[in-house]
């Protein structure tokens, strides 16, 4: 089911599909819901699953300016619209980044944030990567690069305050430092974070299933400890 939601001034597009508890699927920087569609297909044996394109992505609105904080609370809208109960949130890179500040900002707005290659910061970023990312900024000047250069500004204070479970996962080869996703991790309190070796920045997540295998094993491995 492909519908359109009306959230902070903005149309967001979205699916539905599947049953049982409500999953959001958040994309990262440049992309839409498509990335997972060979996850999703996996994962609505277990979820009722939400994919979405953030605003100024796919087929939602676009923006004159790109925030997380802007994201973040059209995320937060959307499931208060939609009278969701407690939904799990996964977060690819950006996606990740607005699951954090979620779990931040509203401590009872979601029962766990799994997030892939997830930066707190830019200079989060592996510097090769980073300087990559400036170069193109300067010839085109694209929010979406501005946005990948400037925020998120998530500091440890932020992180400690977070008090649902969070699961992490980076590539041993990803664009984001390993140090820095570790940090992240230690400052999350009870957050586990797992290094896919052999694995890129997107290679295990974009039209990949083994993204949705990774959130079942967890999610499963969470009821069986409750």
């Amino acid at each position: 089911m492909q519908k359109y939601i009306k959230v902070n001034n903005i149309k967001l597009f979205y699916t539905c599909t599947g049953s049982g508890a409500p999953l959001i699927m958040l994309h990262g920087n440049g992309e839409d819901h498509s990335i997972f569609n060979e996850a999703v297909a996996l994962l609505t044996k277990h979820f009722t699953v939400y994919s979405i394109d953030a605003r100024d992505h796919g087929q939602s609105d676009k923006v004159d300016e790109l925030h997380y904080d802007d994201m973040a609370e059209d995320i937060r809208i959307f499931i208060e619209e939609l009278g969701l109960e407690k939904p799990i949130l996964y977060g690819f890179s950006d996606g990740g980044i607005i699951g954090l500040l979620l779990a931040i900002k509203y401590p009872e707005l979601l029962s766990k944030v799994i997030g892939s290659g997830v930066n707190v910061n830019p200079e989060g970023l592996v510097k090769g990567w980073y300087i990559i990312f400036k170069i193109i900024y300067f010839f085109n000047r694209d929010r979406k690069f501005k946005l990948m250069l400037t925020e998120p500004n998530i500091t440890k204070e932020m992180l400690s305050k977070i008090r649902i479970p969070v699961f992490l996962t980076g590539g041993s080869k990803d664009m984001i430092r390993q140090e820095h996703m570790r940090m992240i991790a230690e400052n999350i309190p009870g957050a586990k974070l797992s290094i896919l070796e052999g694995e890129k920045h997107g290679s295990y997540i974009v039209h990949n299933q083994k993204i949705a295998e990774v959130i079942i094993e967890y999610c499963e491995c969470g009821k069986q400890t409750e």
